[in-house]
């Protein structure tokens, strides 16, 4: 597992500034929804294009969310990345930030219909769940995908983040969702990232302007008090 708390340095810096650690206080469950992202089998499953190895040992602690989520009636999203074939609607990433052979690959995994792009096998998939689609890192930036416009209508004002890449799309999501005006509950020990190194760096850089970083056991004990 990789870290789950934000480093010392960072804790003494939050604290001196704002004299607490955390930031939400007096939550709502009625207000959450989680938010679980791109638990797909191309970044989670051995061999896939982009796999993030990492993401297989946070699959029971976001199945664990999932499930106290739903017995709250708080709803579930998984985001799910796909592009048309090539990616052509994304030819920023495909051309630029990956070498050809791994971005053919790549835009193969994430087209609709491909396996790849299915949400991995271990994730418990409820029917009353929500599926989005995203093509952007972020799940919040305008034409990604219909995140804002679903939290809006179901009138869901605190998010619960987990997932993968913890540095990537969770992070960017976010930022995004934080400068939108959205309480952000980053779960630290149910999203992860190429390496301890830069989850780290997310924890960090999210806990001092995002987001509160919470382990799944305190997100699910924030779900209880705030139901309760």
């Amino acid at each position: 597992m990789q870290p789950t708390t934000v480093s010392e340095m960072i804790r003494e810096r939050i604290i001196k500034r704002r004299g607490r650690l955390r930031v939400f206080q007096d939550l709502d469950a009625n207000k959450m929804a989680l938010v679980i992202v791109d638990m797909q089998n191309v970044f989670c499953q051995p061999g896939g294009a982009l796999e993030i190895a990492a993401s297989r040992d946070t699959t029971d602690n976001v199945n664990r969310l999932a499930d106290e989520c739903r017995a709250a009636k708080i709803p579930v999203i998984w985001i799910r990345s796909y592009h048309p074939a090539g990616g052509a609607d994304w030819k920023m990433f495909f051309d630029y930030f990956i070498s050809p052979e791994r971005g053919k690959l790549a835009a193969e995994q994430l087209q609709q219909d491909n396996p790849g792009s299915a949400i991995y096998s271990e994730m418990r998939v409820d029917p009353s769940d929500y599926i989005l689609s995203k093509n952007r890192y972020s799940c919040l930036i305008p034409g990604s995908s219909s995140l804002e416009r679903l939290l809006r209508s179901l009138k869901r004002d605190t998010l619960i983040i987990c997932g993968t890449r913890s540095n990537v799309c969770c992070e960017s999501t976010s930022r995004d969702a934080m400068m939108l005006d959205f309480k952000v509950l980053f779960v630290s020990d149910g999203t992860s990232a190429m390496s301890d190194y830069e989850h780290q760096a997310t924890l960090d850089t999210l806990a001092q302007s995002f987001a509160d970083v919470m382990t799944t056991d305190e997100v699910i004990a924030e779900i209880k008090g705030a139901a309760a």
